[in-house]
C-alpha cells in the first residue's frame, strides 16, 4: 500500500510533458483542479477524459503507474461516496435499512469519485514530470509579484519542493521500518480497524525520529553550503518560455473555456 503513493515521485524519461516550462504544467494542474470542481454534467467529463488520456499519453509515464497512486485513497473515496449516498436529498432509488439512497445521490457519489480520481492522476502527472528543483523555481517564478508585499516566496517555493521531495523517502523509510517490526513479531495486518491503529502507534516513535534525523542533516547540508535565503541568489539555468510553451497555454485556456461553456449550455445531468 505505501509503495503505492506517487505523489512527490520523479519518472525520468523524454516527453513532451517532461521539456514543458515547469510554470506551465503548475498553471495546468490549476485549470485542471478547478475544472474538475466545474464538471458536472456528462459532457464536461468527457472533456476532462479527453484532456486527461492526452496529457497522459504525451507524458510516457505508463498509466498504471499513476493508477498506483488511487489504491492509497480507496478507503476515502469509499467513504465520501457513502456519505454523498446518505445525505443527498432526492427521488428515493432504493431503500436499506433506515436509510434511503436517491438518485441524487448516487450521482453525486459517482461525480465525487471521478473527481477524486481525476485530480490524484492529474495531479500526479506534474511531479512525475518536473524535478523537486524544476518545481521550486516555477513556484517561485509564478509567485515572484508577492514578494512586493513582504511574502517570503523562496522559502515557501523550498519549502514545498523538500516536502514533496521527502514523501517518497518516508513512504519508503515508513515500510522499512513496517518490514523490521514484523520480522519481530509485529501484527499490522490483523484485528479490527482500532486495533491496526493501535498497531501502528509503535511505528510511529522511530518515523518521527527518522524524519527529524533527515531534516536535521539538511538543515547541516545548507549551512555548509552558505544558505542565506532567496535574496541575491542566481540561477544555473533561468526558466525560458519557448514556442511549445506558449501552445500549452492557448491549449489549456481553450480546454478552460470549453469546461465552462459545458456548464453553461448543459447544466446538471440530473
Amino acid at each position: 500500500m505505501l509503495r503505492d503513493i506517487t505523489l512527490g515521485q520523479y519518472y525520468p524519461v523524454k516527453s513532451k510533458i517532461h521539456e514543458l516550462d515547469p510554470r506551465v504544467k503548475l498553471v495546468a494542474t490549476l485549470i485542471y483542479i478547478i475544472s474538475l470542481f466545474i464538471l458536472n454534467n456528462i459532457v464536461g467529463f468527457l472533456l476532462a477524459t479527453i484532456f486527461l488520456v492526452i496529457v497522459v499519453k504525451m507524458s510516457k509515464v505508463p498509466f498504471s503507474f499513476m493508477v498506483k497512486g488511487l489504491r492509497a485513497i480507496v478507503i476515502l473515496m469509499i467513504f465520501t461516496a457513502i456519505l454523498n449516498m446518505i445525505f443527498t436529498p432526492g427521488d428515493e432509488a432504493f431503500h436499506i435499512w433506515k436509510i434511503s439512497i436517491s438518485y441524487r445521490g448516487l450521482y453525486a457519489a459517482l461525480l465525487m469519485m471521478i473527481r477524486l480520481s481525476y485530480l490524484i492522476v492529474g495531479t500526479s502527472i506534474m511531479t512525475l514530470t518536473t524535478t523537486p528543483n524544476r518545481l521550486t523555481d516555477g513556484l517561485e517564478s509564478l509567485l515572484k509579484g508577492l514578494k512586493k508585499i513582504k511574502v517570503p516566496v523562496h522559502e515557501i517555493a523550498l519549502m514545498m519542493s523538500i516536502a514533496l521531495r521527502f514523501i517518497p523517502i518516508l513512504v519508503e523509510e515508513t515500510d522499512k521500518i513496517m518490514k523490521a517490526q514484523m520480522a519481530r513479531g509485529a501484527d499490522f495486518e490483523s484485528g479490527g480497524i482500532i486495533k491496526k491503529a493501535k498497531n501502528l502507534l509503535p511505528l510511529l516513535v522511530p518515523l518521527f525520529i527518522s524524519a527529524f534525523r533527515r531534516a536535521n542533516d539538511l538543515a547541516l547540508a545548507m549551512e555548509s553550503r552558505c544558505y542565506m535565503g532567496g535574496d541575491g541568489r542566481t540561477k544555473m539555468k533561468p526558466l525560458k518560455y519557448s514556442t511549445s510553451d506558449i501552445h500549452a497555454y492557448i491549449f489549456l485556456f481553450m480546454y478552460l473555456i470549453l469546461m465552462i461553456i459545458s456548464r453553461i449550455i448543459w447544466g446538471r445531468f440530473f
